[in-house]
């Protein structure tokens, strides 16, 4: 597999460094750049030294919904790197496809609706077929739909977004773990929920309705999990830079660039490690909890966000609906 190839289409393009051949810790350099609209911005991250970083997910057969994009690519990524066997789930066929294809034979692409409860079926029963067995779920697709407040927020719009951040995690919980039990097997059930389900602010009313029942889910599937082994989690992001960012707000792609290297200074200014968020953090905590690290861990909120929840700070829907703001008046006058 040469991960160094790995182009997304509009998702960012990963460049990584050549980690060393030590056991201990090393500093990788990576850069990530968007083909489509140019953003580009360097991390730094640690991995362990390639005699152990192989087999944190070694033989295991994971599923990622939303996985065309953003952090749902790169926790396909990282899980390969780490020894699994990935099924990328997406509604975005070309871009799916594309990311599969250059991660290598390890990887596989499935379109998925998962606002279609047959469709999840069929995908988890493929992941069995094509692979033996379903250790991890990373339910991970969602967006945000509408970002009315509550006082103007349709029901159609309020439908919509409880459909793709609710609804399809239900159903792909409940196909997991069916497939957990037939296999006599336990797995690990990790969920995106975000800190828009403990804080208002951060996202629109609908989504964050959403997260916050996203969460209830998470310690219900713990609890009738109990005694199995199987686990269940959340991750809570806040505010990392993805490419769904500009769509929401307008933005042209063409403009995307300039639009996102505001935003990332805005964010940064909002939490305590002083950057907005990496699709890459929140891949390393959905490996942490996929592996066997987290083997005592179920029924848990994991927030990945910068220390931003650890304070008080503007909404963040309105500093960046701010920027947008201020990014069109700029191209009026230009």
């Amino acid at each position: 597999m040469d991960q160094n190839r790995l182009r997304h289409g509009h998702q960012p393009a990963v460049v990584r460094g050549r980690p060393g051949s030590r056991a201990d810790h090393v500093a990788v350099r990576s850069r990530v750049r968007c083909p489509r609209c140019g953003f580009s911005y360097r991390l730094f991250r640690e991995t362990l030294g390639d005699s152990m970083s192989a087999q944190l997910l070694d033989r295991k057969v994971a599923i990622i919904t939303g996985a065309a994009s953003g952090m749902g690519l790169a926790t396909a990524a990282t899980f390969l790197e780490h020894g699994a066997k990935v099924v990328l789930a997406d509604i975005q066929q070309d871009a799916g496809q594309t990311a599969a294809d250059q991660l290598g034979p390890a990887a596989r692409f499935r379109r998925v609706d998962v606002t279609d409860a047959d469709q999840l079926e069929s995908l988890v029963q493929y992941a069995a077929d094509e692979f033996g067995s379903l250790d991890v779920l990373f339910s991970n697709a969602g967006a945000a739909c509408d970002l009315s407040p509550v006082a103007e927020l349709a029901p159609e719009g309020l439908r919509r977004t409880l459909a793709l951040n609710l609804d399809a995690h239900a159903a792909a919980h409940k196909f997991a773990l069916r497939q957990f039990r037939r296999q006599g097997r336990a797995g690990s059930i990790i969920t995106t929920a975000s800190i828009a389900a403990l804080q208002a602010g951060w996202n629109g009313a609908a989504y964050s309705m959403a997260k916050a029942a996203v969460l209830a889910l998470v310690r219900q599937t713990a609890l009738e999990s109990k005694g199995t082994g199987t686990r269940s989690n959340a991750i809570l992001p806040g505010a990392v830079l993805t490419p769904m960012i500009p769509p929401m707000f307008g933005i042209a792609d063409a403009d995307a660039s300039r639009f996102l290297s505001r935003v990332s200074a805005a964010i940064g200014g909002q939490t305590l490690i002083g950057r907005a968020g990496l699709a890459s953090d929140i891949a390393n905590a959905a490996l942490f909890l996929a592996s066997d690290l987290s083997s005592w861990i179920t029924g848990a909120d994991l927030t990945v966000d910068g220390g931003a929840m650890a304070f008080t700070k503007d909404a963040t829907v309105d500093l960046i609906t701010q920027v947008a703001c201020e990014f069109a008046s700029d191209e009026v006058r230009e």
